[in-house]
């Protein structure tokens, strides 16, 4: 039977293995998915026994994505662009790695009703996961997006690397003038309880706020959000399960149903 695997560190609290099974179920695809800790110097160690071994693909969490990167033999227009792999197709020896994150944001985001074009999008944070996202949230066409990071060399950086795909720029708090459309957090802000404190004229009644974390409680930032008065706040298991069954295409050929599964998880 065909194997796949999740890898990081730490893996544990990975809920890919339910997905991809929840995913097999439903395609009828006869395959193995579990996840695996590799160690933080063994990761190309690692690439090379799943490819011994006869493995089809992985999944690749935190910390591995810039490895993976480094390590693959080809990469598709996606991985190029975030700058990251988090899925991996192994044939005849030869490895190909694609970046699924940017892809799975928007789908859920579209699942839920928003719309991008033409709005403005702040996004917090200028990290692995952010790069992941920009070049599909540009693909939709928003009016600008304007990066704020802690350390705001690195928004500016950020904001450099992607201009040729739209109108993008990097602000410190203090520069942020009028309201968003979308807030999409891509730190890791709030799972330590510390929470970006964002001016209230950035929030309206039709801000709608999307925090890349999911926590089975509200996260910190979506609850801050929520008391400035945004439209809707909405965590990361949707994305997380897009970017979940564009792996799973890819692997396979068959791309699967996201409703019931991202019901199924929650519940």
């Amino acid at each position: 039977m065909d194997q796949y695997f999740v890898v990081g560190n730490p893996i544990e609290h990975s809920k890919s293995p339910q997905i991809h099974t929840l995913f097999a179920e439903q395609t009828g695809q006869a395959l193995e998915y579990d996840k695996m800790l590799v160690e933080l110097d063994n990761f190309d160690n690692a690439m090379t026994h799943f490819i011994q071994s006869g493995v089809q693909g992985l999944n690749v969490t935190v910390p591995f994505k810039s490895q993976a990167f480094d390590y693959v033999d080809e990469l598709s227009e996606r991985a190029k662009l975030a700058g990251a792999v988090n899925t991996v197709l192994f044939k005849d020896g030869h490895s190909c790695g694609d970046n699924t994150d940017g892809v799975g944001l928007v789908r859920d985001i579209i699942n839920q009703g928003g719309a991008l074009e033409n709005k403005r999008l702040l996004v917090l944070g200028a990290g692995g996961a952010v790069r992941g996202i920009l070049g599909p949230l540009l693909n939709k066409n928003p009016q600008e997006i304007v990066i704020v990071n802690r350390s705001h060399d690195k928004a500016v950086q950020l904001a450099q690397d992607f201009s040729s795909l739209g109108t993008i720029k990097a602000q410190t708090l203090e520069q942020l003038e009028g309201a968003f459309d979308w807030i999409i957090n891509g730190t890791s802000a709030g799972l330590d309880g510390k929470v970006v404190d964002l001016p209230a004229v950035a929030v309206t009644s039709q801000t709608w706020c999307y925090d890349l974390l999911y926590s089975d409680g509200e996260t910190g930032f979506n609850q801050r959000c929520r008391e400035l008065g945004a439209f809707k706040c909405i965590d990361g298991l949707g994305m997380l399960v897009e970017q979940a069954a564009e792996a799973f295409y890819l692997w396979r050929g068959v791309r699967p149903e996201t409703e019931s599964v991202v019901a199924a998880i929650r519940g």
